[in-house]
């Protein structure tokens, strides 16, 4: 008696288009590849649409006026600033009452690091590169909104911005000095 064969069905990870159809008129989107939640196997992907329209380093990123490195220095600076912040905060209902002023958080040592690091990089970059970082990163406004002066004060800004992301990819080990000289090669479109 002959043995049957077994057929090996090929996995294959494709790639699911989930795409919404309709989007309002004023979206900005860039499609992104992420793990499939709904997926039965590892590894799977699917294909999103995120919104850049609040997110000008991921706008920068997605039309690729930016490589990885700059991205995810402008990444870490923003993670050290929210960090570092300490601001009024909203109010505890699980915390019990107590009359008068509240005491204030001790600082943490991952504040205290965020702080020292963020202390380099406004000497590394001056007061108009940190005034400029701050604006994009922080404050999320475009480099239109920033260069409202004029083309020639945008064109600035634009390669200002992206000297300073070289450098913040440098602090944050994300690039060499060596890839920072490659990068300079890149096209310097705003």
């Amino acid at each position: 008696m002959s043995r049957a064969k077994r057929t090996r069905i090929r996995k294959s990870t494709k790639v699911h288009d989930r795409r919404a159809r309709d989007l309002p008129l004023n979206a900005q989107v860039a499609a992104v590849e992420i793990d499939d939640p709904l997926a039965l196997e590892p590894g799977e992907k699917i294909v999103a649409l995120r919104s850049i329209r609040n997110d000008p380093l991921w706008r920068l990123h997605s039309h690729h006026q930016i490589d990885e490195a700059r991205y995810r220095g402008g990444r870490a600076f923003q993670d050290d600033w929210e960090k570092a912040e300490r601001g009024p905060r909203a109010v505890d209902p699980t915390r019990e009452y107590v009359d008068g002023g509240q005491s204030r958080e001790p600082i943490t040592e991952r504040q205290r690091r965020a702080v020292l690091r963020l202390n380099r990089i406004e000497r590394e970059l001056g007061a108009d590169g940190i005034m400029l970082v701050h604006e994009v990163l922080v404050q999320g406004l475009t480099m239109e909104q920033i260069g409202q002066r004029g083309q020639r004060w945008m064109d600035y800004f634009a390669k200002r911005f992206r000297e300073c992301l070289d450098r913040l990819a440098l602090i944050y080990g994300f690039a060499t000095s060596n890839e920072k000289a490659a990068g300079k090669n890149q096209r310097p479109s705003g």
